[in-house]
């Protein structure tokens, strides 16, 4: 006799300190969340359900008389149990992992929890761009949670990270800033496409770049930032005849005349900003800066520092569209060039 698909969706665990009709209903609602089940589909009867889950008939007609109680399912005397409502109004549960908290951060978090509106709960977690911290939070918090949204930035490299990850259902995946490779199946991701996105930039910029010869990215060795940048630079700077360097120490690197620095670390950019006073070289006309991610404060420092970076708001936005309608898209973040009097 064919099993009933109905049962892939439902969970009960006999060591689990959870009550058996709680695990019961809480599959029930979670498939529900998740569209696996809609409204009009027929469940199996409670005779059905104690012999495949191996549970009492008491256990099994007490979940469904919940479920019953909150509008969610419906009955038929001689014809069984239908789901009724699928609007459960439970809170939806979103574990949000971020590799760390910054400005432009904040502006994702607040476009997100703004767009979801009220009825969500979300846990928020950093992980400080470490494998293991990313790896322990994954692992400990394995709780029903409706979707998991992940932002995959990392100092070193490591192979079980992918693994990691395509342990989470793919209905419940949304990666969000960057795609990494080696995750399998159909899930949602909200992205920058970092190589391009650079490349397309710089090219905006070319009439103010024509004044220098020389390109510099500061970009420092554990820089959790990803390598598609330096990659995206070096084909623009060799397609439009510019010197370039990649600098890991601003501290130390000659600064001269006729050179663009370009910043991925806010730190640094306060570092290049004294230095290059110090020489007292005009910014915008001698030396010139980008910085990477737009923030209110590079709009007013030196008359405005010119930022290449995402639409962040839109990020978050994006982000919450696709878990609202349950879609399983790719969806790259549009990208912009600030030019301001530091280029």
């Amino acid at each position: 006799m064919k099993r009933d698909p109905f049962f892939e969706f439902i969970e009960v665990n006999e060591h689990s300190v959870t009550p058996k009709y709680i695990q019961l209903t809480k599959s029930i609602l979670n498939a529900i969340d998740a569209g696996k089940i809609k409204k009009d589909d027929v469940l199996p009867s409670i005779t059905e359900m104690s012999l495949e889950m191996e549970i009492s008939r008491r256990t099994a007609e007490k979940g469904y008389t919940y479920l019953k109680k909150i509008g969610i399912l419906g009955s038929v005397p001689g014809k069984g149990f239908f789901i009724k409502g699928i609007n459960s109004r439970r809170p939806l549960k979103i574990f949000l992992l971020f590799n760390k908290l910054s400005a432009h951060k904040k502006i994702i978090y607040d476009s997100f929890v703004r767009a979801l509106g009220e009825n969500v709960n979300i846990d928020l977690y950093i992980y400080d761009n470490d494998c293991n911290s990313f790896k322990k939070l994954l692992e400990e918090k394995r709780e029903d949670y409706a979707y998991y949204v992940i932002i995959p930035h990392f100092v070193e490299r490591n192979e079980n990270i992918a693994d990691l990850i395509n342990a989470i259902p793919r209905e419940k995946l949304l990666l969000l800033d960057k795609r990494i490779p080696g995750i399998s199946g159909c899930y949602a991701a909200a992205y920058e496409n970092f190589e391009m996105d650079i490349y397309q930039a710089m090219e905006k910029a070319l009439e103010r770049l024509r004044k220098y010869d020389t390109i510099k990215i500061i970009f420092p060795k554990n820089s959790y930032y990803p390598k598609e940048i330096l990659i995206g630079l070096g084909h623009f700077c060799t397609d439009y005849s510019f010197n370039y360097k990649v600098v890991e120490d601003i501290q130390t690197e000659p600064i001269g005349k006729r050179e663009v620095y370009i910043n991925v670390m806010e730190d640094d950019l306060v570092t290049l900003i004294e230095r290059v006073k110090v020489l007292k070289f005009r910014i915008g006309k001698e030396v010139g800066i980008i910085s990477y991610n737009e923030t209110p404060l590079k709009k007013i420092i030196l008359n405005g520092i010119t930022t290449i970076s995402t639409d962040f708001c839109q990020m978050g936005k994006i982000a919450a569209e696709l878990i609202l309608n349950r879609s399983r898209e790719h969806i790259e973040i549009p990208f912009h060039l600030m030019l301001r009097d530091s280029l």
